[in-house]
């Protein structure tokens, strides 16, 4: 009996005939040591990668600028690692007043004071100064280079004007990254809104009218993914000191932790990710049939273009896919809506994107894009019309999906890939 699909606090039974399911995709077990929170951050600050200890990189009097995450990225629980990272600094005799901690906000909006002591702790709130990076505020920009591909860095001069930088952050795979952590944090984290935008361009192919890079994509992080080979460039520029990065499971609880220098110490979180979450197949299908993983990873439409990404790695040529997600709070993005809907052609789309490029206008492009190649049906709470222009289906059940998917395929069933995880799934074709 193949695992229900989960939809928002519900789910749908598959009522596919069993010889019709190809592979059923589920993450691995992987054995990971059994440690708190807390003990695996201890662990990597004394098992560095490729790095002599943090307390041995840093010494009295110099100054050093801890890097954070924004309120978008809690999971990663930040106040459950900074405080041991100051404990840290503090130990190699770095003064209070000598630390900076700098909200890696990319193109995101300013926090409040509320909300910067509960991404570091009141106790450490009260003593070390929190600041947000603003990418749009030039008087705080740097430029300190240009990479290969043709992006101006300008980074924040806070983090700059300080004798070290410490990245911190969660790993995960990302659409556009491969990876999040690691060189994030620099770009777009402490960014410029220019810099950004011309790293982010480079998820479309060169010429209007090519449409999106396949290159770019979750767990992609090699020379040919351009926005990833941009990002490292740019980092390299920042001279980190040092890394801390993350791994968490479904609940969002820290399962391992990795520490030392800023590319080797990411890489080897990115491995662990790929262990838990890379699922080998043996062939693509002509149906997928995606969950997003229920509440509350099917808020809204912004969410699914995870499980859109990873059921695309594992749909044969012209195929259809199923997205379960239940979207009760509609696209989560105007950009993603206007995206969607908006457009009657995907060239009016790509002129939009490259003018006002944006995350959620690039996954709103994807979206239509896809929906162009692919038959894509959504079981969704959100009507039709929401959709506009674009070539998504909008069904309120499973069973109204796959009598579409029927419809659209000459009146049979087709062989299928279940993804009941889809969020966090990543087919691999052997």
């Amino acid at each position: 009996m193949a695992e229900a699909m989960k939809y928002g606090q519900q789910e749908f039974e598959v009522t596919l005939p069993s010889e019709l399911i190809v592979a059923e995709l589920e993450p691995n077990a992987v054995e990971l040591p059994q440690r708190t929170a807390a003990e695996h951050i201890r662990y990597a600050l004394d098992h560095p990668i490729d790095s002599k200890p943090l307390k041995e990189l840093v010494h009295p009097g110099e100054t050093v600028c801890l890097i954070i995450s924004d309120v978008t990225r809690r999971w990663q629980s930040p106040e459950t690692y900074i405080p041991v990272l100051i404990e840290e600094l503090e130990s190699a005799g770095i003064r209070d007043e000598d630390i900076l901690i700098l909200s890696a906000t990319g193109t995101h909006r300013r926090q409040t004071p509320e909300e910067h002591a509960g991404l570091v702790t009141k106790a450490v709130y009260d003593r070390i100064r929190v600041e947000d990076h603003v990418c749009t505020d030039e008087d705080n920009l740097t430029l300190v280079g240009t990479t290969s591909y043709g992006t101006p860095v300008w980074l924040d001069k806070r983090a700059l004007a300080c004798d070290h930088i410490v990245l911190t952050g969660g790993v995960v795979y990302h659409f556009m990254a491969g990876f999040g952590g690691g060189r994030k944090s620099i770009l777009p984290g402490i960014a410029g809104r220019d810099t950004i935008m011309k790293n982010h361009n480079l998820a479309l192919n060169p010429g209007l009218g090519n449409g999106s890079n396949p290159e770019v994509r979750s767990a992609n992080m090699n020379e040919h993914n351009p926005v990833h080979a941009d990002m490292m460039e740019a980092c390299a520029m920042a001279h980190p000191t040092f890394l801390v990065n993350v791994v968490v499971n479904d609940a969002q609880e820290i399962i391992a932790a990795f520490a030392g220098n800023w590319n080797t110490a990411h890489r080897a979180a990115t491995e662990l990710v790929d262990k838990m979450y890379g699922v080998p197949a043996e062939k693509k299908t002509p149906l997928v049939i995606a969950s997003a993983g229920g509440y509350p990873k099917d808020l809204n439409f912004y969410q699914t273009i995870k499980t859109l990404c990873n059921a695309l790695e594992i749909v044969e040529d012209n195929g259809t896919i199923i997205l379960v997600t239940k979207s009760d709070e509609g696209f989560g993005s105007e950009d993603t809506r206007r995206q969607i809907a908006d457009y009657p052609t995907m060239l009016e789309r790509e002129k939009d994107l490259r003018t006002n490029f944006s995350i959620g206008a690039f996954i709103g492009y994807l979206f239509a894009e896809s929906a162009e190649k692919y038959h894509m049906i959504a079981v969704t709470d959100m009507a039709q019309e929401e959709f506009g222009y674009a070539k998504i289906h909008a069904v309120k059940t499973l069973d109204a999906a796959l009598a579409l998917s029927r419809e659209l395929n000459g009146g049979r069933d087709l062989p299928a890939t279940l993804m009941p995880h889809g969020a966090n799934t990543l087919p691999k074709l052997h």
